[in-house]
């Protein structure tokens, strides 16, 4: 039997296991409602959705033998649906992907299904709270998204205004102005605070050392990296790493 035919085969015999033992997955209807409170910015229907926790809910198809760890997949699933469904209604993919990154990497410290349940609730009215305060501000013009994006992809290197106004297709003087009317920073600020933040995330979550950081979002020396890094969080980047 090919390998091809096996796994059909072993996916039918599932198929049958759930009908026999009634086995269905979560209807469609809801769950879409629920993506739409969240992108919304709907934290009052939100809730409603959060009445019931993550881990009692029915129809979860089955992602492990091991209970922990199929609620863990499920969660990360969760996670990244709604992460790319706030990203579709105006998020950046900077916030998005940086608190996706920030609660699966908190998911793996969890030792009981409740935990989850708590991890749950947090991340999704966290996600809720951003796109309601989306909503409330003016949306930023497709050349500043542009640019966000972009710049998110391309910490790892050395960022310029003529190369973004390139992309964008304006004059550097022009999106200058822009994004520091959008955002309220100018493009340099804007960058040294993305890399600070990201170097926070990887001094946190990671077990690259400062040097390293310092190298992977090109900064001319770890010495340097430190100097920008204490200016802006008060302490420097091994002190930050130890607390």
């Amino acid at each position: 039997m090919s390998e091809k035919s096996r796994l059909q085969k072993e996916w039918i015999y599932k198929e049958y296991v759930n009908r026999e033992n009634l086995i269905v997955h979560a209807p469609f209807e809801p769950e879409m409602d629920f993506y739409e409170a969240v992108t919304s910015g709907d934290d009052k229907k939100v809730k409603t959705f959060l009445d019931h926790n993550f881990t009692s809910m029915e129809g979860l198809g089955k992602l492990s033998d091991n209970l922990l760890q199929h609620f863990r997949y499920h969660y990360v699933i969760t996670t990244a649906v709604i992460a790319r469904r706030c990203i579709q209604a105006g998020l950046s993919l900077e916030e998005a992907y940086s608190l996706s990154d920030f609660y699966i990497q908190k998911v793996d410290k969890v030792s009981k299904p409740q935990e989850i349940d708590i991890l749950h609730r947090e991340m999704v009215l966290d996600y809720t709270q951003k796109m309601k305060k989306l909503r409330a501000v003016p949306h930023y013009s497709k050349p500043v998204i542009t640019c966000i994006n972009y710049i998110y992809s391309h910490l790892h290197t050395r960022i310029s205004l003529t190369e973004l106004a390139g992309r964008v297709s304006l004059s550097p003087s022009y999106l200058s102005r822009l994004f520091k009317k959008e955002t309220g920073l100018s493009l340099s600020n804007y960058i040294s605070h993305q890399k600070i933040e990201t170097a926070k995330n990887m001094l946190q979550f990671s077990d690259y050392s400062p040097g390293e950081i310092a190298l992977i979002l090109d900064y001319p020396s770890q010495s340097y990296f430190t100097e920008v890094f204490k200016k802006a969080t008060g302490t420097t980047p091994g002190r930050f790493m130890n607390q």
